[in-house]
């Protein structure tokens, strides 16, 4: 480095380094500028004046240096590695690695560049070379354990398990005494885990186990030690020593619902399906019972007995562990008892057992059998708990009436309100639940999970600038939503991008998944870090799992809604482009000069306040933007905050196809994954990839309604294309051919038929015959009354009672109901027959403000209404009455009843 150099300018070289390493750029500016006075073409120098640019953020003066100095000392290393340092920073991992090999052509045995060109083989998941340059760093320092560790690793990745373990017992052989420092001690109880993991994966159980028990005095973790021990245990099939000492661990923390099944499967006792014979249930009862004797602080081992004991053992036993529950006042009662709503029968006895305690304590003020008198609050709690229960069984009259005499027994409990909210939300009534939302973050303006519940409220409401206004309260400083982003409030970014896109605002909704989508890259891009930490740290077990993760990480629920809402909206903009400027104007000129002076004041009045809007933003920053040390943080100007630029794509097929791609790799067994490469690859008429979406879309539910929908529509086209006249068209023509006799819906009937045999199979299923009345008008446009009859002629059966979940409700859902109205009035275009449906579905769902049922906040003199709901519906909500804590008022006269 800098050897051409004199004596001087190779010390000022040296120093350039040093100030990059240091972070002191301005001093390495400085002297690589004093070189350069004297040897303006040094190659070296030039790259390092670039690579410290760089760190200033000058990218493209750092570019033209770096590549200036290779062009004047191509042979140079460190010119090639400053380049791969570059290419590093902006995530161009490829061309880094490009230029770390160019490096070490000249410079083969360089340690720097070859750790530098490991991280990114790890990164770039190139195990291969990843192992071949783990090994070249262990040969030229095998005294470093780093380099063994990492060589280790590197085969573990490659599926080499065995070649690992023969690498850390080589290490080991390196060891004084085979034994470590004492300052190390913990890192070597790690990697001596790590290895028996490694035969554990290998399927070496026995050697495994031998090599635990051999190492147990050097392995620090003694709860993981003992974890590993009972995994193998159980592998091996020594299942009465397992259960041994899964006792043992159950002494040591008896909360441990994975002690409970490793115990139940050593005995024999375990069933994936929680389906078990009555011989079974007596002994798993048993055993409980032993161990509530031992562990009688333990919720787990009152709360796990619940899931498998059935009939009046069940009603006892749920009794028993509701009453210390509601007397103790735990809110989160309910969720802890949800999963039992799935087993057949139990929600029954739940509710008698609830409906028991509630009116037991409403008229003695104790619990059946019992002389105690209990506090005032267990009768509040019972009837949360009963509001919950009716909730979750569809019965949103019975739940809206139990919470709202709660409240009146105790005016000051925010749960309270949470919980209404989420019942209205259910109910339809979307602005009354943002407004009682809003109401219980008033109620305590320092709790960030109410504050985000009443956020999330107000979007699924469509408030979003009411919403963004309440969100930042949190954020810092009150700076406005980029901050959001930045913290990476994917739930927010979800929430607002579907609640734009509901009200056809593409860009803005653009904007907010393709953020989501940038937060799983630079999650992708954050393990960079960890390669060579968590083997320095020795944190080996962890780094692997995060590796695993990692790879699996678009598989993310998160990343799913964000990539299909993405590729929802370049469908919508496909079907409807905007409009370009000149066609803008043509439409102006059509227009009378009357007409286009209102537009053109309409504009501008726009115009004035969307500039008023970010003149305020900026002065809000500029005020909350100060320091400590008095200095403003510079931070970046989005240059397209409402996305417009977004929405200017040549192709929006093309971009959709890039998210698809993502889908199709991460979430293959996701119907809307086949819905959406059905959708993109028709509008681009690629037949064959529409055909094969087609096949996923059966393979995972032929019966579904979009299913049935997709397979009509595809072979309704397929009917309606010409003869064809090329080879691509002829083959595609054949693989058609020879592929629909297979599709057992089609075999022998037309698609007329294959429609009314679809009908007949589901007859009571609303969705499934908007389906076919959808698919009806499309192949025979003449039948468009029978298709609205389909629709008008379904019933809204009960629901039947298979396991008792829900209570006696009707089977239509709120949801399926409004896709149909918008299928009477965009496809079907019959707004008489839409409004005959609104008018029915107002009756079914009184609280919904879609269909304006009796109940709802949108109909004046309701009791929603009266409640302010509405008036908080209104977007111009002043930001001032945001920060009031709530309406007080009704707690002045409070009246707590026993």
């Amino acid at each position: 480095m800098g050897a051409s150099l004199p004596p001087k300018e190779a010390n000022l070289f040296k120093l350039i380094v040093k100030s990059y390493e240091t972070k002191q750029y301005k001093k390495g500016l400085k002297a690589a500028d004093a070189i350069l006075k004297k040897f303006p073409d040094h190659g070296e120098t030039l790259s390092m004046k670039g690579l410290t640019l760089n760190c200033l953020d000058r990218k493209s003066e750092a570019y033209e240096l770096v590549r200036m100095g290779l062009k004047h000392d191509l042979k140079s290393h460190v010119c090639w590695h400053v380049y791969g340092l570059l290419y590093r920073s902006d995530r161009e991992y490829r061309e880094a690695i490009k230029c770390y090999r160019n490096a070490l052509k000249r410079d083969p045995d360089n340690i720097e560049i070859l750790r530098d060109l490991s991280l990114l083989q790890a990164q770039m998941r190139d195990l291969t070379g990843f192992v071949e340059t783990r090994q070249q760093l262990l040969t030229l320092k095998p005294n470093h354990r780093m380099n063994w560790i990492g060589f280790a690793v590197s085969h573990h990745l490659n599926s080499n398990a065995l070649k690992a373990v023969e690498i850390l017992e080589a290490y080991e052989g390196t060891l004084e005494d085979d034994h470590p420092p004492d300052n190390e001690r913990c890192e070597h109880g790690e990697m001596l885990l790590y290895k028996v993991s490694l035969l554990e994966e290998s399927t070496s159980m026995e050697r495994a186990l031998e090599e635990l028990h051999k190492k147990e005095s050097k392995i620090v973790d003694k709860l993981d030690y003992k974890e590993q021990e009972v995994s193998l245990l159980v592998k091996l099939g020594r299942l009465e020593e397992g259960a041994e000492l899964y006792r043992v661990l159950l002494s040591m923390n008896p909360d441990n619902y994975r002690y409970y099944q490793g115990l139940q499967k050593c005995l024999g006792l375990y069933a994936e399906n929680s389906q078990y014979s009555p011989d079974e249930i007596e002994r798993l009862d048993d055993l409980y019972k032993s161990l509530r004797q031992k562990y009688s602080w333990s919720s787990a081992v009152k709360r796990i007995p619940l899931d498998f004991l059935q009939g009046e053992k069940f009603r006892e036993a749920a009794d028993n562990y509701i009453r210390p529950l509601l007397t103790k006042g735990v809110p989160s009662l309910f969720s802890d008892l949800s999963p039992l709503y799935d087993h057949p029968g139990k929600a029954d006895i739940l509710e008698q057992i609830i409906l028991e305690l509630e009116y037991s304590v409403r008229v003695t003020g104790a619990y059946p059998g019992r002389v105690e008198k209990e506090p005032p609050s267990t009768l509040l709690w019972a009837l949360f708990l009963l509001a919950q229960h009716y909730d979750r069984r569809g019965q949103y009259d019975m739940a809206l009436s139990k919470i709202d005499e709660a409240m009146e027994h105790t005016p000051t409990v925010i749960d309270l309100y949470s919980a209404k909210s989420r019942f209205l939300k259910h109910a339809g009534d979307l602005a009354a639940a943002a407004a009682l939302a809003d109401e219980a973050r008033c109620m305590d303006l320092a709790d960030r999970y109410i504050n985000s519940e009443c956020v999330k409220r107000m979007l699924q409401a469509d408030q979003v600038p009411l919403a963004e206004k309440t969100a930042v309260l949190f954020t810092k400083d009150g700076d406005q939503h980029n901050n959001l982003h930045d913290m990476q409030c994917m739930w927010y970014e979800l929430a607002s991008g579907e609640s734009y896109f509901r009200q056809g605002d593409l860009g803005r909704a653009l904007k907010k998944f393709l953020g989501v989508e940038k937060h799983y890259a630079d999650i992708t891009e954050d393990q960079f870090d960890f390669h060579s930490y968590c083997l320095r740290k020795m944190t080996l077990r962890a780094y692997v799992e995060m590796l695993k993760f990692q790879d699996r990480l678009h598989s993310h629920a998160y990343f799913h809604k964000a990539a299909a809402g993405a590729i929802r909206c370049y469908l919508k903009l496909y079907d409807s482009p905007i409009k370009s400027t000149s066609e803008e104007d043509d439409d102006m000129s059509k227009l009378l000069p009357s007409q286009k002076k209102k537009l053109r004041q309409k504009q501008r009045k726009a115009e004035a306040r969307a500039k008023k809007e970010a003149e305020g933003k900026n002065e809000e920053s500029n005020v909350t933007g100060v320091s400590k040390s008095g200095k403003r943080p510079v931070k970046p100007v989005d240059p397209d905050p409402h996305g417009e630029k977004l929405l200017q794509v040549e192709d929006p097929m093309s971009e959709a196809t890039k998210y698809l791609k993502l889908l199709q790799k991460n979430s293959p067994e996701s119907l809307e994954t086949h819905l959406l490469s059905f959708e993109v690859n028709m509008r681009k008429q690629k037949i064959l990839l529409a055909f094969q979406a087609l096949k996923q879309l059966l393979r995972l539910n032929a019966e579904h309604p979009d299913s049935h929908r997709s397979l009509i529509k595809f072979f309704h086209k397929v009917d309606l294309m010409p003869a064809p006249t090329t080879d691509t068209e002829t083959l595609i023509w054949s693989v058609l051919g020879a592929e629909r006799p297979l599709i057992s819906q089609l075999q022998g009937n037309s698609l007329v038929e294959a429609n009314m045999n679809f009908l007949k199979n589901h007859q009571d299923s609303l969705m499934h015959r908007a389906a076919v009345a959808e698919v009806l008008y499309l192949l025979e446009p003449g039948r468009k009354s029978e298709a609205i009859a389909l629709i008008e002629d379904s019933n809204n059966n009960m629901v039947p009672n298979t396991n008792g979940a829900l209570g006696p409700v009707r089977e239509w859902k709120l949801k399926d109901c409004v896709t149909v109205d918008k299928l009477l009035k965009t496809y079907l275009v019959d707004d008489a027959a839409a409004s005959r449906w609104e008018k029915r579905c107002a009756e079914y769902f009184p609280y919904s403000t879609y269909f304006e049922g009796s109940r709802c906040s949108a109909v004046p003199g309701s009791a929603y209404n009266q409640n302010g709901s509405a008036n908080h519906a209104d977007h111009e909500h002043n930001a001032g009455s945001i920060a009031v804590n709530g309406n007080m008022e009704a707690f002045k006269d409070l009246n707590i009843q026993s």
